[in-house]
């Protein structure tokens, strides 16, 4: 018997725009998702996010917004809160904080307040197949789809629901995704690469 989870990846203020490292679409997203989770039925729900306090490298005064960026979603800022669009309580308790003092740009390597796993509480939950979504395409959000199918779960990816950085490398993830046998929902393919917006999206 199938299990389904929503996973919404770092809608956060500084991914946001106003935010230190905003992305186009970000609010739009963050606004979107409550009624798309009130429309949808899952077997659970889980929010991720960026909760850095000190993460090395991967901040940098002169980033190369590769591997190092500016300092953004630190602990205790307004920054690292969800997007007051986003009511995360739609994810319970089940809220998974990552990169304290590493990069970390896979929900699979955030824990919950209890010491908890992404991929223990998804098993816990007897999950099978997981939905992500959220901001960024081309990184937290690629990342966290690769790690789940790499878990072994069924994976999907729902564009319109997600806002990436740059044409190039939206369009370099979602091939990645591809190949790695994630499938894709919702996208356009007569749109250009950097237009995923925000539509009605039918499955379940």
């Amino acid at each position: 018997m199938s299990a389904r989870a929503l996973i919404v990846v770092d809608v956060q203020n500084d991914f946001c725009e106003g935010g230190t490292l905003a992305v186009d679409g970000g609010a739009g997203v963050a606004a979107a998702i409550n009624d798309f989770v009130d429309s949808h039925e899952y077997d659970a729900v889980a929010a991720t996010r960026d909760f850095h306090i000190d993460p090395g490298t991967h901040f940098s005064e002169d980033p190369d917004y590769v591997d190092t960026w500016p300092a953004h979603c630190v602990v205790g800022t307004d920054g690292a809160e969800f997007h007051p669009a986003f009511d995360a309580t739609v994810a319970g308790s089940a809220v998974f904080s990552k990169g304290a003092y590493s990069a970390a740009y896979s929900g699979f390597e955030g824990f919950a307040e209890d010491g908890t796993t992404l991929e223990q509480w998804l098993r816990a939950h007897d999950i099978t197949d997981v939905d992500v979504i959220g901001i960024a395409t081309d990184h937290c959000v690629k990342a966290t789809a690769l790690d789940s199918v790499r878990a072994g779960f069924g994976t999907t990816v729902i564009l319109p629901l997600t806002a990436g950085v740059a044409p190039a490398t939206i369009e370099a993830a979602i091939a990645q995704m591809q190949a790695a046998g994630v499938q894709l929902t919702g996208r356009d393919e007569n749109a250009p690469s950097h237009s995923v917006g925000i539509s009605d999206v039918g499955i379940h």
